[in-house]
């Protein structure tokens, strides 16, 4: 008997969180189908009725990621961007117990992938700016990039580094600059 298609759907996300977390964790070179497959507790053999090839695992995942993260932040912070800016830019998404952006946690393993990934990486990005800017259009405005990458480094890098109080202090100061100019919440 086939499988209901509210089967296949529940199957297809738990891989799909079950990758974007270890691809998050570990990155694209150091997870295999059967780590992804045996974390959603599945078959190797569930995997390709879903996904014709890794890649196109991670592609989905990074997306998937990207949506849950967003949706997240989006509920914590109620529509104000300086909430949405110190729910980001915090400890708890540093350590991924809130969420995970594909953008800060797969900042240097996006660069090894190909363009379809990094076509993914990108439109992710574009959105970010697209928050940023608050309805304007000109999402290329050096504010704009310069919140986005402080954003997104700050939690890079004071996840790749080993000093707890370095750690807090970047995330403190890239919290406060990327919060100047915008509007009281």
């Amino acid at each position: 008997m086939a499988w209901s298609e509210v089967h296949k759907q529940t199957s297809r996300l738990k891989i799909l969180d079950s990758a974007a977390v270890l691809f998050m964790e570990h990155g694209f070179d150091h997870i295999g189908i059967n780590d992804v497959m045996q974390h959603a507790g599945l078959t190797r053999g569930a995997f390709y009725n879903h996904f014709s090839s890794k890649a196109e695992l991670y592609r989905e995942a990074i997306l998937r990621a990207a949506k849950v993260s967003s949706e997240g932040v989006a509920k914590q912070s109620n529509g104000c961007v300086k909430t949405m800016v110190d729910t980001y830019v915090d400890v708890n998404h540093r350590n991924g117990t809130a969420f995970r952006c594909p953008l800060a946690f797969l900042t240097t393993d996006i660069h090894h992938q190909d363009d379809d990934v990094r076509n993914v990486y990108t439109q992710i990005f574009k959105r970010l700016l697209g928050v940023l800017s608050q309805g304007d259009t000109n999402t290329l405005a050096p504010e704009v990039i310069e919140k986005s990458i402080l954003m997104v480094g700050s939690i890079a890098i004071s996840r790749a580094i080993n000093d707890e109080e370095l750690a807090q202090a970047i995330l403190k100061t890239c919290r406060d600059k990327v919060k100047e100019g915008f509007e009281s919440a």
